[in-house]
């Protein structure tokens, strides 16, 4: 049984997919925070700004077979133009996405990506394995095609993930009125530190899903 949250068609707003056309699945459920305000502050990641808590969200709702969920998503790929693309993220999608689902992704003919907080193991098959680490939690997946650290976390700086196997690695500005400046500090960062790039959440400043 999978649980999602959400699902929708939209374009990639961060990282090295940004622009692309993609479905996103959302899947309910995280291992660093329960979604509930009254839990936030002893949160392992006490930023986050996703609604993973319940299936309530725009086409959510449980599926028991991985079959029926592949179907579901090929419903939202408008076209048989260009590769198909989904990103399974959360929430927290390792603890759901699973070998079943990723074959029965690829028999359709999507390329698959996951935005994961790196804690979990992965099942094999994954075209596309983005890792952003959240505070003090342990980072397992050390390889991958796309680290994308939210910046400033104090229990994450970027110096603690410069020997993982990334081929590109990105600083994103952390979306919190604790840290109005956090746009300059990246900046200043990639600056100092040419193997990061900045990564920026296109889809809130041009207002798209």
């Amino acid at each position: 049984m999978y649980s999602v949250k959400e699902m929708f068609y939209t374009l990639q707003g961060e990282g090295a997919h940004a622009g692309r056309p993609a479905v996103f699945c959302r899947f309910t459920g995280c291992n660093l925070w329960s979604g509930r305000e009254q839990d936030r502050a002893q949160a392992i990641c006490d930023f986050c700004d996703t609604d993973f808590i319940s299936t309530d969200g725009q086409n959510g709702g449980k599926f028991p077979t991985a079959e029926s969920l592949a179907s579901t998503i090929q419903r939202f790929w408008p076209t048989p133009e260009g590769k198909p693309f989904v990103v399974f993220t959360g929430g927290e999608p390792a603890l759901q996405v699973d070998t079943p689902l990723i074959e029965a992704m690829h028999l359709l003919g999507f390329e698959i990506a996951i935005e994961t907080n790196g804690t979990r193991p992965l099942p094999e098959g994954i075209d596309w394995i983005c890792v952003s680490p959240k505070g003090s939690s342990e980072v397992i997946i050390e390889a991958g095609d796309e680290l994308k650290l939210v910046y400033p976390q104090d229990k994450a700086l970027p110096e603690r993930f410069k020997h993982l196997s990334f081929s590109h690695f990105y600083l994103q500005p952390i979306d919190d009125p604790r840290c109005p400046n956090a746009t300059q500090q990246v900046i200043d960062y990639c600056l100092r530190h040419p193997r990061w790039k900045m990564s920026l959440q296109t889809h809130k400043i041009v207002g798209i899903d």
